[in-house]
């Protein structure tokens, strides 16, 4: 079963070739990160590192127990007052078998225990029939508001987390 890990540095270079490799798919249902994402990537992948030790972002991977492959991005952002913003992204390869969900909820483990967050915010493309799927899975409601995505419309949803 795969692992949800927090991000380290030595994750680097997996979950670079977790976002090359599944750039195409993540493109038909969000917007493309552009090409100076993968140019430029291990100060970004340093940036974030900084950000998760300054306590307003926890970034996770999930990661394949056999081969260390990242399989999933799983992201709480702009962590303050008990709130964050969910944001995830799972392989091509891994949809389809409730890895997605299941991270989700281990997440949710993670905010109540070590992370002290009660409430979490998320969207997701008004395209991406995927990542609604899961945030309902998972309990979110959506909140009727419309949201910008990287230019493009999107749905805002919350889930309160109970003690």
């Amino acid at each position: 079963m795969p692992e949800l890990q927090r991000l380290r540095p030595d994750h680097a270079p997996a979950v670079l070739a977790f976002e090359k490799a599944n750039r195409a798919f993540f493109a038909a249902s969000v917007p493309d990160r552009g090409d100076a994402y993968f140019a430029d990537y291990p100060p970004r992948h340093d940036a974030l590192l900084a950000e998760q030790a300054a306590g307003t972002c926890h970034f996770h991977v999930l990661v394949a127990e056999d081969t260390s492959e990242v399989l999933g991005r799983f992201n709480l952002m702009d962590a303050t007052a008990g709130t964050a913003e969910l944001g995830f992204r799972l392989a091509e390869k891994a949809t389809g078998r409730g890895l997605a969900t299941t991270a989700v909820h281990d997440l949710f483990a993670l905010c109540r225990t070590t992370y002290g967050l009660t409430r979490l915010t998320a969207r997701a493309a008004v395209r991406n029939a995927a990542s609604h799927g899961v945030l309902r899975r998972a309990g979110f409601v959506e909140t009727g508001e419309a949201v910008a995505l990287n230019g493009e419309r999107g749905v805002g949803f919350v889930r309160v987390l109970g003690r």
